[in-house]
């Protein structure tokens, strides 16, 4: 670890009484250093005896810590370089919110480029989720949003045309969900299913990834308080760069 990083590293505050295991704290500390960008993307973490003592933990407790960063996408190991530090995943909660929004709240720059606003018939899936007639007109959207300058998902949405009028300036500036509720419409409930598939040729080349690579997809369709549906989404994240984080609890 360079010098500027042992700077900023510092001991890390453990409840050595708490049923949290002691590297999963380690783990989570660093991780919100990476987060906060105090490690940079790129810096080398040091050998494990010399982290573990400025860490005030032992050595297989920061072992374990640094596999279970390994593991989560936020570290890399390099033969001939060490431990290093690679882009953050973006985490998001698993709730009914829109990325635009969860990318402001976390301090992550978004930014959207519109590929496609357009008023198109809906096909039979879209219609079906809408509940609506097949053929019924749509207002049907592409975007590419970026967090921190760099592509992170490609989002596309189904809107009933007496829902909201959409501009690509709107789209361009603004969170869908922040659209919605600046003309009354607040998403209430909303049904989602998260899944994974490799991208294509077309999907890579547009988030600059390899072909093939491992994309994470989420399709939601959202309703208002009295039933009325406002939106039906279908996206893809970059799972190198993304992440959906579920808190879950004994009934």
């Amino acid at each position: 670890m360079t010098s500027e990083l042992q700077g900023r590293v510092r001991p890390v505050e453990v409840d050595r009484t708490s049923p949290v295991p002691l590297y999963f704290q380690v783990a989570t500390r660093l991780q919100e250093l990476i987060e906060k960008g105090e490690i940079g993307v790129g810096a080398r973490i040091e050998n494990e005896v010399d982290l573990a003592e400025r860490l005030g933990v032992s050595r297989p407790t920061t072992r374990r810590a640094i596999q279970y960063l390994v593991e989560r996408g936020m570290l890399i190991r390099k033969r001939g370089v060490g431990t290093q530090v690679v882009h953050p995943k973006v985490r998001r909660p698993v709730e009914l919110s829109s990325l635009y929004d969860d990318l402001v709240a976390g301090d992550r720059a978004p930014r959207t480029e519109v590929l496609r606003l357009e008023v198109m018939p809906a096909p039979d899936l879209i219609a079906n989720a809408l509940e609506v007639a097949p053929g019924t007109p749509v207002t049907w959207i592409e975007r590419l949003r970026y967090a921190g300058g760099e592509p992170l998902a490609l989002m596309h949405n189904a809107i009933p045309l007496d829902v909201l009028p959409l501009t690509q300036d709107d789209l361009a500036t603004h969170g869908l969900y922040e659209l919605l509720r600046r003309n009354g419409l607040t998403p209430r409930i909303a049904t989602q299913v998260i899944g994974a598939r490799s991208a294509t040729s077309a999907e890579a080349k547009t988030l600059t990834e390899k072909r093939g690579a491992s994309l994470l997809t989420m399709t939601r369709t959202a309703w208002d308080a009295g039933g009325r549906a406002l939106e039906y989404g279908s996206h893809v994240y970059r799972a190198s760069r993304y992440s959906f984080e579920l808190n879950l609890s004994a009934g």
